[in-house]
């Protein structure tokens, strides 16, 4: 998926603020102008891919603190289909046991890969539509219901039905996203 520059640019303040990191050491990290990594964030100026790569690195959710790693032992036993994928670039972070065996492959085959392949259309219209909930601001809507539709894919195989996405922020302020079949 190639995420828009506007998005990237409110994650990335979210995390300077998170991080307590000012535009100036910011621009140092990225190689550019203090006034680039402004313009990014109020989403005048477009990233170059190689900035885009590595913004989305940066700001990609891993599963390194404690608390972070209770999250994921309480959806590996949780008994419902869930999963936990990282906000930003959709990596599978986590899985139950009852999603694990919907996939088509192991499930060790998937950890850490992106999910975005696998969506529905369905799902692509939610996703575009977020920013527009004001999914990523600071004051973001609890959870999203809609129904997924269903795709094709004996790997990752979505069926229609009743879909909740939670957005949750991780230790170090990243976002991920519990997505739950109701």
């Amino acid at each position: 998926m190639s995420f828009s520059t506007p998005h990237l640019g409110q994650a990335l303040r979210r995390w300077r603020l998170l991080h307590r990191v000012k535009q100036q050491h910011a621009a140092e990290l990225f190689g550019v102008a203090q006034s680039s990594i402004s313009r990014w964030e109020n989403g005048q100026l477009q990233l170059e891919p190689q900035q885009q790569a590595q913004l989305e690195q940066l700001l990609a959710a891993h599963l390194s603190a404690a608390a972070d790693q209770a999250l994921a032992r309480l959806i590996q036993d949780s008994p419902r289909p869930v999963h936990l994928v990282c906000d930003l670039t959709h990596r599978l972070l986590a899985s139950s046991p009852s999603r694990a065996a919907e996939f088509g492959v192991p499930l060790s085959e998937l950890l850490g890969r992106s999910l975005w392949g696998f969506c529905t259309e369905e799902i692509v219209r939610r996703e575009a539509a977020l920013d527009d909930l004001g999914w990523r601001s600071l004051l973001a809507p609890p959870s999203l219901e809609f129904f997924s539709g269903h795709n094709q894919s004996a790997i990752v195989p979505i069926v229609p039905s009743h879909c909740r996405w939670t957005r949750l922020n991780l230790s170090d302020g990243n976002a991920v996203r519990l997505v739950e079949t109701l």
